[in-house]
């Protein structure tokens, strides 16, 4: 589980912003939203409104930038990082850019803190609590002569030859995580970091994804049982009682490999199985509905985009409530009505042990109801004078301004906690 998450000089973040799930002390709703892990008290959720443009989705993007940069770790030394910098002043866009992540994994806490610009990563160290704290390596790149040197801290067990290989591994522009997994050398302190990047946090989920298709893959591959989906689609009030699944193999249309050599696809591995082939995949998916003790059937593509995008949201709970995950979702309440909204926040709340979600949304009418948040769980993100991001939460107002009895909607909606736009008049003057 994310203990704590921090970005600076990234996208619309220029000074260091930093999102907490480390729950205060209030014991409202304990048992609903706070996992115990050791001496740890940890948040499932946490809630980011802010106006359109106020960074609210950068933060995200922050932590799946993060992921990527452990997990796909760029294969030639000239590929630059995927990011912009703070651009709206002069000295941020040359100065270096930092993310840093504390969690928790198989008891272990770890510090996990990077540093980079476009080229290359700057210097990157990992520590460890085990439980007091050790440092597991600390890397430095000297950019002059984009050279990796990486020193492990005493209490690691390793290698020279290690050490070199691991070097020789982690271009410029890898992280050290990204550069072990290159290798073929078994090293346990990397590979649990490794594990917890690949297994638990998962990629970002926006307005675009298509959530239907990684469900009804991972329903294929056994991954997620259909007998755990159809249930909680049926509690969602879809009338759905069963999913129908069938796999084809097709020809593939004349000339559509040549048109995609023309557009030069990339030919990865897939491409050249097709071309090989000369058939591809097809699946096709239907929803069964029971009606007046009728089944009948309905093609995915037929269905509302409410449903679709909650089957979807069936498939992310499934795995929210069965094993450990994190998931960041953007606009969460996108296509769902406000009372599905709240069914699918409580539903992960009271089944989920220990993932975590973190989510934007504007979907105010949730603070209007202190029986189902908690202050630390609310976040904002307003837009300074600067443009750049501010972040905060709703437990960090003192009593003058958030009181046990304060209308927490309508303090929002009147701009007393700020994260709303700053709108002028409607009119506007066209001259014709």
């Amino acid at each position: 589980m994310i203990i704590n998450f921090s970005v600076q000089n990234f996208g619309s973040i220029k000074d260091t912003q930093t999102l907490s799930f480390e729950a205060d002390k209030s014991t409202h709703l304990e048992d609903t939203y706070v996992a115990n892990v050791g001496k740890l008290r940890i948040l499932k959720l946490a809630l980011i409104y802010g106006a359109n443009a106020s960074g609210k989705t950068t933060i995200l993007k922050a932590l799946n930038f993060l992921r990527a940069l452990v997990l796909e770790p760029a294969l030639k030394k000239t590929d630059e990082l995927d990011f912009n910098p703070f651009l709206f002043d002069p000295e941020s866009p040359a100065q270096h850019s930092k993310i840093a992540i504390e969690f928790v994994h198989n008891s272990i806490k770890y510090a996990y803190e990077v540093e980079f610009v476009r080229k290359a990563i700057v210097a990157e160290v990992l520590n460890f609590y085990n439980p007091n704290k050790a440092n597991i390596y600390k890397r430095k790149t000297n950019l002059p002569n984009q050279f990796t040197e990486i020193s492990f801290g005493n209490k690691i067990s390793s290698t020279t030859a290690f050490e070199k290989h691991l070097e020789a591994n982690t271009l410029w522009n890898n992280t050290v995580l990204g550069g072990f997994l290159k290798t073929n050398i078994n090293f346990k302190e990397l590979q649990e970091v490794v594990d917890w990047f690949k297994d638990h946090l998962k990629p970002l989920i926006d307005t675009r994804t298509l959530l239907e298709e990684f469900v009804t893959l991972k329903i294929s591959e056994n991954e997620i049982l259909k007998s755990e989906i159809v249930p909680i689609l049926k509690k969602a009030d879809f009338n759905i009682s069963d999913i129908i699944i069938e796999e084809n193999e097709e020809k593939i249309p004349d000339g559509l490999m040549e048109f995609l050599n023309r557009q030069a696809i990339k030919q990865n591995d897939t491409f050249k199985e097709l071309d090989e082939n000369g058939k591809f995949k097809s699946v096709k998916i239907e929803f069964e509905h029971t009606v007046n003790n009728r089944k009948y059937t309905l093609p995915l593509a037929c269905e509302s985009e409410g449903t679709r995008r909650y089957y979807g949201f069936s498939g992310l709970l499934s795995i929210l409530i069965g094993r450990t995950a994190i998931f960041s979702i953007d606009e969460l309440e996108n296509s769902l009505h406000p009372d599905l909204y709240l069914h699918f926040l409580l539903s992960f709340l009271l089944n989920a042990k220990s993932s975590q979600i973190i989510a934007t949304t504007h979907h105010r009418e949730l603070l209007d109801n202190k029986d189902i948040f908690r202050n630390d769980a609310i976040w904002f993100t307003q837009k300074q004078e600067s443009c750049s991001t501010e972040l905060y939460s709703l437990a960090d107002f003192d009593s003058a301004v958030v009181r046990n009895t304060t209308n927490i909607l309508n303090a929002y909606k009147s701009g007393k906690l700020s994260g709303t736009p700053n709108l002028s008049d409607p009119f506007i003057d066209v001259k014709l």
